[in-house]
């Protein structure tokens, strides 16, 4: 079980930092996209950011509860977009996703913080 609670983390990680990355380099598939629904570019680097600092967040054992609500906030709106744009396989994926991250949070809370 702890090997594939280190692998959803990864991956989670990996996914978050790319996505943020993705829209604080302003790629112009995720301006396009986004754009169609009121997102401008400052609004676009601001919620890229909020993703990429979570994704940065999620592998530190004490900054983790806080990374991953962070991400799983900025994937909800990421679903809230693909609902709205009718894209069903990518909207399954990224609620899975936030099902992972609530695991990780969930996790995160039973931890018992290591004594320094």
């Amino acid at each position: 079980m702890k090997v594939a609670y280190i692998i959803v983390l990864a991956v989670l990680t990996l996914l978050a930092i790319s996505s943020g990355v993705a829209k604080v380099m302003l790629v112009p598939r995720e301006v396009e996209f986004f754009g169609q629904y009121g997102f401008s570019s400052s609004i676009l680097i601001a919620y890229g950011s909020l993703q990429l600092i979570g994704g940065l967040l999620l592998p530190i054992r004490k900054t983790r509860l806080a990374g991953a609500a962070i991400v799983a906030m900025t994937f909800l709106v990421s679903l809230v977009v693909l609902l709205m744009d009718g894209n069903i396989p990518v909207s399954i994926v990224t609620f899975v996703a936030i099902l992972l991250l609530g695991v990780v949070m969930k996790q995160s809370l039973s931890e018992k913080p290591s004594p320094e």
